[in-house]
């Protein structure tokens, strides 16, 4: 074969370098697609299941035992400021704050605040080495107070992308991005608590009644749906403030609960108090309590708070005193964990929600700040609220689990089925341009 034929079967520099770039940007599509794929730190799409680490196959009863199982899901998500004030003790499970940590307890209470790992709680913290706390903005620990990533044999980082003032253990990274993947999560939280709340501006359709009974609230079902629904636009508390009882009678084992507690106009106080000392009539993890347009919740009263706890007003302020949250907390808004008089140790402990709820998209949508909020046919506080019993139940055959994503990806980004097929697309073209240069190229014998 002569030098002038040989020149001719070399494909052109063009062609050469289009072929390379395909190959490679396919290749870095795949690459980052299974990356992501592997992660460890799944970003989630609001309160969700157990993501292993190791999960329990059944959650204990708060405890102070040895490590129960290791769950890597999120188990508190402030979309505002995270703020811990007076005695309040703990927040187990993965912690994330889009803006500032800020801790400074009051006088004569333990100086230290525990993220992760609990020493009494669901004891299923975080794998060691992942970060029990990702902090958006600030972290600030008033002097002579300790903030701790570790308890026990649990031992995780903290992540904070603005300044540091105090004493974090083990000591705490600065990082810019260590709140990047969530910045999405904040409005997707409120666009789901208003769909899960309110349909097409009405209140959603219940399957079940809601009765303000003074010394408890009790809601009963219609003992068949999946999904049980009750409206409750009236507080959850008896008279002057005095704490209750919340009774759940009439809903099936499995069934997911969805409590809307509903304030259209968005400005007064949504209060809670709860005495029980354990959940009656349903599960847990089943439990979702969804406050979607009050400006301003007291979770409060002498007992625990059982179930999931999904708050979606991004000027929103959760007061955070009730003894003992036993579920994962998303607030849109902020959150300041405190006590009340002669208390101390408030805590959340970890346990995943499990429900399937209505399909909702997860979108960004008005917010109740600047927008008129959903017009609600019913009074603001009314001591009972009927179900709609011509409606029936509502369609939960299209119904989704809101739980962590699996794929741990961005939202921002593609899922991972995506990157693949066009990694795997552009690699494909690539080799069949280098065939067809060749081909083209080549001389006949």
């Amino acid at each position: 074969m002569s030098e002038e034929e040989r020149a001719r079967w070399r494909p052109t520099r063009p062609a050469a370098t289009v072929t390379a770039a395909l190959i490679s940007v396919g290749g870095v599509l795949l690459a980052c697609a299974f990356t992501a794929a592997d992660r460890t730190e799944p970003v989630p799409a609001g309160p969700g299941p157990c993501v292993p680490g190791t999960c329990p196959e059944t959650y204990p009863e708060p405890h102070s035992g040895p490590f129960a199982g290791r769950d890597n899901g999120v188990n508190v998500f402030v979309g505002g400021d995270f703020t811990v004030r007076q005695a309040a003790g703990e927040a187990e499970g993965r912690v994330v704050t889009l803006g500032a940590f800020q801790m400074a307890k009051g006088g004569g209470v333990p100086e230290y605040y525990r993220v992760g790992a609990a020493g009494t709680g669901s004891r299923v913290p975080p794998d060691n080495g992942l970060p029990y706390l990702r902090v958006g903005g600030d972290l600030r620990i008033a002097p002579h107070q300790r903030l701790l990533a570790e308890e026990g044999t649990a031992s995780g980082t903290v992540a904070y992308a603005g300044a540091l003032t105090g004493t974090v253990a083990p000591k705490a990274a600065h990082d810019e991005a260590a709140v990047a993947e969530y910045r999405q999560l904040r409005e997707e939280l409120t666009s789901a608590s208003t769909c899960y709340a309110y349909d097409k501006g009405v209140p959603r359709k219940a399957t079940g009644t809601a009765v303000n009974q003074g010394n408890r609230t009790l809601f009963t079902g219609d003992g068949k749906s999946a999904l049980q629904v009750f409206n409750v636009p009236f507080d959850l508390t008896g008279r002057s403030d005095a704490p209750q009882d919340l009774v759940f009678e009439a809903v099936p084992r499995d069934a997911t609960v969805l409590v809307n507690l509903t304030n259209a106009r968005g400005s007064a106080k949504k209060v809670v108090n709860s005495s029980a000392t354990a959940l009656v009539g349903v599960r847990r993890e089943r439990l979702l309590w969804n406050i979607p347009d009050a400006k301003e919740i007291r979770l409060t009263g002498s007992g625990q708070l059982d179930g999931a706890v999904l708050a979606g007003r991004r000027a929103g302020l959760t007061h955070l005193t009730v003894p003992v949250v036993n579920g994962r907390f998303f607030t849109a808004g902020s959150l300041t964990h405190e006590s009340g008089a002669g208390a101390a140790g408030q805590a959340i402990h970890a346990y995943p929600f499990e429900g399937t709820l209505p399909e909702c998209g997860t979108g960004p949508t008005a917010d109740p700040d600047t927008a008129e909020p959903a017009p609600s046919p019913v009074p603001s506080a009314p001591a009972t609220l009927p179900a709609d019993a011509a409606a029936g139940p509502p369609d939960v055959a299209g119904a989704a689990a809101v739980a962590g994503d699996a794929r741990g990806l961005s939202h921002g980004g593609p899922p991972m089925e995506t990157s693949m097929a066009v990694g795997a697309t552009l690699i494909a073209l690539g080799a069949g341009l280098a065939l067809t240069v060749l081909y083209r190229t080549r001389p006949e014998d």
